[in-house]
């Protein structure tokens, strides 16, 4: 994949719906902890804390990379500090043990932002490697001689 295959209009769909996917987990994360649940567990509050927190940076990171992608397609950047500073953070996995404790809602938010988490770190993965200096030729034939068996 190169800088080609990854379009604007890619990066532009996947900005809205990471917008549209922070402002539910902030709306929904706040719903959650105004709960009387939540009021009366300090499990169910440790929980939305920690998952909370875990899951509005997994979405940062998604924006930051898609913010990076669009000063791009600006100008703003070149393509080497793209390549050489736009990385996608990795995600932390939600813990099983606090999605037992939380509602269904918050669980699907979690879910959500991982799944887009995963989409965008295909996309990053292919086209950083895309830049991984492949072997020049001679060594590929030079390689292909040694394994039948010739000098």
């Amino acid at each position: 994949m190169n800088t080609a295959s990854i379009t604007r209009p890619i990066i532009e769909a996947l900005y809205v719906e990471a917008l549209g996917l922070a402002d539910a987990v902030r709306d929904g994360f706040g719903r959650a902890g105004d709960t009387q649940a939540a009021a009366d567990d300090p499990a169910v509050r440790l929980a939305l804390s920690v998952e909370g927190l875990r899951t509005t940076t997994r979405v940062m990171h998604i924006l930051a990379w898609l913010l990076n992608r669009r000063s791009y397609y600006d100008g703003g950047i070149s393509e080497f500090q793209l390549r050489r500073c736009a990385l996608l953070a990795p995600a932390r996995a939600a813990e099983l043990d606090n999605l037992a404790l939380l509602p269904a809602a918050i669980v699907k938010l979690i879910g959500d932002s991982e799944r887009l988490h995963a989409r965008v770190a295909r996309l990053d993965a292919d086209w950083h490697h895309s830049f991984i200096m492949q072997p020049p030729a001679v060594e590929r034939l030079r390689e292909r001689l040694t394994a039948s068996g010739g000098n």
